[in-house]
């Protein structure tokens, strides 16, 4: 049974990390969500000013929670990586 509950996990943050795009033609190239100009970095500014994820989805409609969530693992995961590659590698 974990087995399984493990390959559900990983395949869902795995569809999560989909939604970060790395474009060198959007944002200078620095990820952002699904290519949609929203670059990580500044959601992950507004969440960590206090924004609740409900004032964000509704200031940017574009966006959709699972994008939020995108950008807590993209971050989780640059910070528990020793190389950029291995977060965009998935």
């Amino acid at each position: 049974m974990f087995h399984l509950a493990y390959a559900i996990f990983t395949h869902m943050q795995e569809d999560l990390l989909k939604r970060i795009t790395l474009n060198p033609n959007v944002c200078f190239g620095k990820p952002t969500v699904r290519n949609l100009r929203y670059p990580v970095e500044m959601l992950l500014d507004l969440m960590s000013a206090n924004m609740t994820h409900e004032e964000i989805l509704e200031d940017y409609p574009d966006l959709e929670k699972e994008d939020l969530q995108a950008c807590l693992l993209f971050a989780k995961k640059l910070v528990s990586v020793n190389s950029i590659n291995q977060v965009i590698a998935v």
